[in-house]
């Protein structure tokens, strides 16, 4: 730690009224100018997190100016022991939080299309943990394109991902305006509340973690921030050429881009090596050089640039009820310079369904992935009870020999074997569990193996569970197939590099990438 530096100590919660009193004394201002390379860190740190450039200001005046939302629910998990697990979502819109079209001048900019383009995917998801030891930050980039299970939505079990906000946007509108609600503006806000609930249960039940917090950040706003900064540095393995989809036209190696370029960079997907999954290494190493401009530039200890940036954050950003940010910024400075290391979920194919290029992905590995790498105690491998209930399976995936490859890797973990079938429909099939009379403990068990939620049905035998084996499946590690599966379909194609994990520090240098 530098000479003309001082550590900030944590506050306890007693403590704290007297802390915010102290501070507004005169001695504020000469105790201020000590605080220098630890506050930086907290704040490029904050940039981080959230892709926005939180500033130090005034706290009332700071809070009060977000969007809030109870996108998590009052009643949903949360972490223990001090740990924080925070989501972050890019929302790919060109429109305000009133749903009104943004201004054409800013629409050139974002070389994105108009108001009707984009609707509202979730292209850019981020999952943060932040251990109460402050020793290492972990980030999980969700691919937009998982095929993963959805609730809530009607017409839907399964859908991308991103989609799962836009979906239940519409549907709760629909909802909205039948019943007779006409304000476009309450519209608007009303569904988008819905479509951030629906993007935190979805992410929450593909990963198996709790999230404490969520931050929603709109297309514009990645723009905005790299206008306030003045255009962010980036390095790329290798020139590209996009000018027909985002107007990415850059050359290889180290270069600075200024804010229409910086989201070109980001939005970029075609004419990469591995698609969306070098897009969410893009997404990554933004947000390195977001932390690095702050922390290089001293954009953090200038007051106008400050006040420009917490307008950004203001106008752009939405935020999870209850989310101090000065508070958890303060805590983030006591802990120095913290490590980060970015990861990807893992990705085990593309293929089609229903006419979508999805990417097919295992939930009972990224559940126990995640949970490894956030360093909580995973389930034994092993059954935690004997299961008695009697497991029907019905292959529609499309591939043969799937229904018999499940029921024999079931019966050595000791579920009975039922009936085997197979269906003749199998375009757009998704994958369920379903279970009658007195097998709920079962279902529940053989659900969290296999990755997916059972529900209960009044088709199923009492003392039976059914499995439908869908074209989204994919056998959970832990279960060894007895024998191979051969495809009846070609659309798959080999498994995807999601590309190593990016170790780096706070404010450390801009990693070179795709």
């Amino acid at each position: 730690m530098d000479d003309d530096t001082v550590e900030i100590p944590r506050i306890s919660e007693p403590s704290r009224a007297r802390h915010r009193r102290a501070t507004t004394e005169p001695h504020r201002g000469r105790k201020a100018a000590k605080i220098t390379a630890r506050v930086l860190t907290a704040l490029a740190a904050l940039a981080v997190l959230s892709g926005t450039g939180f500033a130090w200001s005034a706290k009332n005046e700071f809070d009060s100016g977000f969007t809030h939302t109870d996108a998590i629910g009052k009643d949903a998990p949360h972490s223990l022991g001090g740990d924080l697990n925070i989501l972050l979502i890019g929302l790919d819109t060109r429109k305000d939080l009133d749903g009104k079209d943004l201004p054409k001048e800013i629409l050139d900019q974002l070389h994105a299309g108009d108001g009707d383009n984009g609707g509202y995917n979730a292209n850019s998801l981020i999952l943060l943990h932040i251990p109460a030891d402050m020793h290492k930050i972990v980030a999980f980039s969700i691919p937009r394109d998982d095929y993963v299970a959805v609730s809530g939505i009607p017409g839907y079990d399964h859908a991308k991902i991103k989609e799962a906000y836009g979906l239940k946007k519409a549907a709760t509108e629909t909802k909205l305006e039948n019943s007779g609600m006409k304000d476009k503006v309450a519209l608007e806000r009303a569904g988008r509340e819905a479509g951030r609930a629906s993007i935190v249960q979805t992410v929450r039940n593909l990963v198996g973690v709790p999230i404490d917090r969520f931050a929603e950040i709109s297309l514009v706003g990645f723009y905005d921030l790299a206008d306030k900064l003045g255009g962010v540095d980036v390095c790329l393995n290798h020139a590209v050429d996009d000018s027909y989809y985002s107007g990415a036209v850059f050359p290889a190696g180290p270069q600075h881009l200024d804010a229409a370029n910086a989201l070109s960079f980001v939005r970029q997907r075609h004419g990469l090596e591995n698609g969306d999954l070098d897009r969410t290494h893009r997404q990554q190493a933004f947000l390195t050089s977001v932390a690095k401009s702050l922390k290089d530039t001293g954009t953090l200890t200038n007051l106008s640039k400050l006040s420009g940036l917490m307008d950004v954050a203001h106008r752009d950003i939405v935020l999870s009820d209850g989310w101090n940010l000065l508070d958890f910024a303060r805590d983030l400075g006591a802990a120095g310079s913290i490590s980060v290391e970015f990861r990807t979920l893992p990705v085990l194919r593309y293929d089609n369904i229903d006419g979508q290029d999805v990417n097919i992905v295992d939930p009972a590995a990224i559940k126990k992935e995640v949970r490894a790498a956030f360093g909580i105690e995973t389930a034994p491998t092993t059954s935690t009870r004997n299961p008695t209930s009697i497991v029907d399976v019905n292959n529609a995936s499309g591939y043969t020999g799937r229904a018999a490859q499940l029921s024999a890797a079931l019966t050595k973990r000791g579920y009975p074997a039922g009936t085997l079938a197979t269906s003749t429909r199998t375009n757009g099939v998704t994958s369920t569990i379903t279970y009658g009379t007195g097998t709920e403990a079962d279902a529940t068990q053989l659900g969290e193996l296999l990755g997916l939620t059972p529900s209960a049905s009044p088709n199923v035998e009492p003392g039976h569970i059914a499995v439908v084996v869908g074209s989204d499946f994919t056998m959970p590690t832990e279960l060894v197939p007895t024998t191979g599966a051969t495809p009846t379909t070609t659309s798959a194609v080999p498994a995807p590099d999601a590309g190593k994990p990016v170790a780096t520090t706070i404010g450390s240098s801009v990693p070179c990438v795709n």
